[in-house]
């Protein structure tokens, strides 16, 4: 399978099998998220843009239709916000918004 097909076949199988635990089915409720959140997030790059421990505020930046539930959109831009995180790190940024490697290097 190629990188990105196994990506995103990864990104839904994970979602589905958090969301169906016999409840309300293609739901993450506050729990499961937590849940996921602690077996499935393992780099430290990933773990200081959200992690289990902030699950309040997770809940409250990802549930975008305030049903007090995290639906497959909701976290595909969770998957979405971690993802650039983790390029920005790649490429020097530090998370620090407009503010480039070359910056950086001249504030050093």
């Amino acid at each position: 399978m190629a990188r990105l097909d196994g990506a995103i076949t990864n990104i839904v199988d994970v979602f589905m099998d958090y969301a169906d635990d016999g409840g309300k089915k293609r739901q993450l409720n506050k729990e499961e998220l937590k849940k996921l959140f602690e077996q499935e997030i393992e780099c430290p790059e990933l773990k200081d843009k959200i992690s289990a421990g902030d699950i309040e505020e997770a809940m409250e930046m990802l549930d975008k239709n305030h049903d007090g539930e995290v639906n497959f959109r909701e976290f595909c831009r969770c998957v979405c916000v971690l993802a650039t995180g983790y390029y920005h790190k790649k490429i020097g940024k530090g998370g620090k918004r407009g503010k480039g490697k070359q910056e950086d290097e001249q504030d050093g």
